[in-house]
């Protein structure tokens, strides 16, 4: 290797898997080596960088190796090709965003969830995909500072001790005299935790839903332990403020081709975002989160209710109606059950079939349900974690407190029980839990970092929380009162559209079936 180069390296401070070392040992300019290792080391956004980490970032990989001169563009893109790093664009996370977009000053960065599925499923996919959840939350757990005394299940001894373990709840029940016992597994071993129903911690602990992973402050032995603490992985969030007056926009619920689409409203919408209005020339992001067409065949008799009876119709006209939001926008789109994707979670990105004339707006940018959005401004960054919501309906059912609540009125009381798990959908195996798909190397569903925002949709109401420093947007819809709503009580609260000041935090909500405005407190 050029020693300059060499040297180069050692100055960055940079780890390099060794098959991306070797690959630099064939640049002979060291400018342009300079400027390669520049841009991974910006897509890692690490100091060790490996092919899984450029992966999670591959359009901004693609926009690197572009700018490599012919022989040696040809020469990288072979070598990632052999460490399974295709430069093509894949269906499961092409973007088709535009050159422009992705050049524009590297303003943001998109993290994907691993949609992949490429074989079979059975039983162990499922146990390792547990696995991985189990490692992944009891390092957030293991950060906690009040958890000092933390020992594995299968080192509880036989003689009374006080101690903290971590676990995966396997097993809930009430016994006669109304104390509650759960079971915990860790890797090593499992145990049963008596809550008492008079105790201080009973009522979380008839919170915890099968496969939470928590922690217990605990005494007892390796026969039965009593329960004093539980301690949820939660989130804790310092507020990030940018310099500059940056707006976003969430909408989620759009249902193009429903009978019951709310076609002029979302119209004065966009009449609005094109216009002079003060508010409407800060906004350079918008967030589409989900269900944006209604769908062929979601539920049994869809095709009596529908105005537009293919897929390619209904994203025909979501397609009119972006292509006149300002270019100058950024738009991210996630898809929900309603779209053109399997409804097992992860969501991989809308598909190029059906969705074809979406890949025709350079402005939008289709992402995986759940997705992290990080926008950037100098060595601040701004986290928007975009997850469709279907979990939030077996949240409200298998949780006491949110079933008193009516919570479908109140959804953002639901999510904050996701920033609380650190996962958005924890519950396997219940009636109402959704569908997934497991992963044994890292499950896609675990709220790995904090957000600055975690916006849904699904339930057709806006709803806004603050929890932890983490600002909870449940989001509004554009259809009106379907069917089924109405049979099941459930009033939807359309047209409405949150828009949050990055500078000052203030969140202003827009109402389009009258054209009013809101004001609340985005601190």
């Amino acid at each position: 290797m050029n020693p300059k180069i060499l040297s180069l390296i050692r100055e960055k401070g940079i780890l390099l898997e060794k098959d991306l070392f070797e690959l630099l040992k064939e640049f002979d300019d060291v400018k342009l080596a300079g400027d390669f290792l520049e841009g991974l080391e910006s897509v890692s956004g690490q100091k060790i960088i490996t092919t899984s980490s450029l992966n999670k970032n591959l359009n901004y990989v693609q926009e690197i190796v572009k700018e490599l001169p012919g022989e040696m563009k040809g020469l990288v893109e072979r070598t990632f090709f052999k460490l399974g790093l295709s430069l093509e664009i894949k269906k499961e996370i092409e973007i088709k965003s535009g050159e422009n977009v992705e050049k524009k000053n590297n303003n943001y960065q998109i993290f994907y969830a691993d949609t992949k599925n490429e074989k079979k499923i059975n039983v162990q996919d499922f146990v390792g995909h547990f696995r991985a959840r189990y490692h992944q939350l009891q390092g957030i757990l293991m950060d906690r500072p009040e958890l000092q005394n933390l020992i594995s299940i299968n080192k509880i001894s036989r003689e009374r001790n006080s101690f903290n373990i971590i676990g995966i709840v396997s097993e809930k029940r009430k016994t006669k005299n109304g104390n509650l016992i759960v079971k915990f597994e860790d890797m090593t071993g499992s145990i049963s935790a008596l809550f008492k129903k008079d105790g201080d911690c009973f009522v979380t602990a008839e919170e915890l839903q099968m496969d939470d992973v928590v922690a217990v402050k605990a005494s007892g032995n390796n026969e039965m332990i009593f329960g004093h603490e539980i301690i949820f992985p939660d989130v804790f969030k310092d507020k990030v403020k940018f310099d500059e007056e940056v707006c976003i926009g969430f909408i989620s619920d759009v249902h193009t081709g429903s009978a019951k689409h709310l076609g002029e409203e979302f119209k004065r919408f966009l009449e609005w975002i094109k216009s002079d209005d003060e508010l409407a020339k800060k906004i350079k992001y918008l967030f589409f989160v989900g269900d944006n067409v209604d769908g062929v065949g979601v539920f049994p008799g869809q095709e009596s209710l529908l105005k537009l009876t293919s897929l390619k119709e209904q994203y025909n006209l979501l397609a009119s109606y972006l292509k006149e939001i300002p270019s100058d926008i950024t738009m991210f789109m996630c898809p929900g059950q309603h779209d053109s994707v399997r409804v097992p979670e992860p969501q991989p990105v809308i598909d190029n079939y059906y969705g074809e004339a979406l890949y025709e707006i350079p402005n939008l940018v289709l992402v995986s349900n759940p997705s992290t959005i990080k926008i950037l401004e100098k060595d601040k960054v701004f986290k928007v974690l975009m997850y469709h919501g279907a979990s939030i309906h077996t949240f409200i059912n298998e949780i006491t407190e949110l079933r008193m609540l009516k919570a479908h009125k109140c959804p953002a009381k639901a999510v904050k029980h996701m920033l609380k798990r650190r996962h958005l959908a924890p519950m396997h195996g219940v009636s109402t839990s959704i569908v997934y798909v497991p992963n044994a190397k890292k499950d896609p569903l675990v709220i790995s970092e904090a957000p600055d925002v975690l916006c849904t949709g699904e339930v057709h109401r806006l709803d806004i929380e603050n929890y932890h420093g983490v600002l909870i947007i449940t989001g509004s819809c554009w259809q009106a009162q379907t069917d089924f709503e109405e049979k099941v009580g459930n009033i939807p609260d359309p047209c409405k559209v949150p828009v949050l000041n990055l500078k000052t935090r203030e969140l202003k909500i827009l109402d389009f079936t009258g054209n009013s405005e809101e004001n609340k407190n985005g601190h």
